[in-house]
C-alpha cells in the first residue's frame, strides 16, 4: 500500500503540522482523528487497513491530518472566544493548506471529508459551512453540539455562547440556513451519520438528521446495537460507508 508523510510549516496555525497520504489515487478523503487524536491515529486503529483493498484498487486516498484540539476547543486554560478562535485558525489551515495539497497530490475533483468521534464534529461542521468543496461526509460516532453537557462530558464553552460558537455548531446553524445558493451545494452531497444505540449523543444525532432532513440535504442514520464508540466497531463501519 502506498504509503507518504508529510510535515511543513503552518503560517495559519504558526506551528508545524503533519499529515499522513495512504493510497494513490481514487476520492479524496480528509480524516479528521478523533478528541485531541494524532494524524497516525487512523492508521493505528487498524481503519486503514479496514480498507486495504479500496486503497490498493484505487477507490480512495486517504489524507489524514493532525488536530489541534488540545490548543482549541479542549484547552480549558484559555477563554472560551480564544478556544473558539484557534479552531477557526484550523479551519483555514485545513481549507487554505491541506485542501491545496490534496488537489496537488490528486486531481480527482470528488472529496469526502470524515471522522469518527470528535473527528466527526470536524468532518460535518467544516463541510456544512464549505459545500463547494466536499462531495460526501462520513460522520462516526460524533457529536454535533459542543455547548452543552451530555451524560459524563461537559460542554466546551463553560456557558460561554456567541456568534461564532453558533456558526460552528451544526445543531443550531443548520435549522436557520435559509439561502438557496448554500443550501443547494449542501443538497447535492451526501450525508452518511452512524452512532451507537446507547451512545450518549444520539438524540444529537438524531437531531442533526432530522435538520438535514427539514433542509432537503440527501442523508442517511444508521444506528448501531450498543455504544459502538471504539475502534473495532469503525473498522466494521469504514468498510460498509467509506
Amino acid at each position: 500500500m502506498h504509503r507518504e508523510y508529510h510535515k511543513w510549516f503552518s503560517p495559519r496555525l504558526n506551528r508545524d503540522m503533519e499529515l499522513l497520504v495512504f493510497g494513490h489515487a481514487g476520492a479524496r478523503v480528509l480524516v479528521f482523528p478523533t478528541r485531541r487524536g494524532r494524524f497516525f491515529d487512523f492508521e493505528d486503529f487498524g481503519l486503514v487497513d479496514a480498507l486495504s483493498d479500496k486503497l490498493d484498487n484505487g477507490n480512495l486516498q486517504l489524507f489524514c491530518v493532525d488536530s489541534v484540539d488540545a490548543e482549541s476547543l479542549y484547552s480549558r486554560w484559555i477563554p472560551p472566544h480564544e478556544r473558539v478562535s484557534r479552531h477557526l485558525q484550523y479551519e483555514q489551515y485545513i481549507l487554505e493548506e491541506v485542501l491545496p495539497f490534496t488537489r496537488q497530490k490528486n486531481p480527482q475533483p470528488f472529496m469526502i471529508s470524515f471522522g469518527c468521534s470528535f473527528g466527526a464534529y470536524h468532518a460535518v461542521n467544516i463541510a456544512l459551512r464549505h459545500p463547494q468543496w466536499f462531495g460526501k461526509v462520513v460522520a462516526l460516532s460524533g457529536r454535533y453540539d459542543l455547548s452543552k453537557p451530555v451524560d459524563c462530558f461537559r460542554g466546551l464553552f463553560d456557558t460561554y455562547y456567541d456568534e461564532t460558537i453558533y456558526f460552528n455548531t451544526p445543531t443550531h446553524f443548520l435549522p436557520n440556513l435559509h439561502d438557496e445558493c448554500t443550501l443547494a451545494l449542501l443538497r447535492r452531497m451526501h450525508f452518511l451519520i452512524a452512532i451507537g444505540q446507547d451512545d450518549p449523543f444520539i438524540d444529537n444525532n438524531r437531531e442533526l438528521s432530522s435538520s438535514l432532513g427539514e433542509k432537503q440535504i440527501p442523508h442517511d442514520l444508521y444506528v448501531w446495537e450498543g455504544r459502538a464508540h471504539k475502534a473495532e466497531y469503525w473498522q466494521q463501519m469504514v468498510k460498509v460507508y467509506l
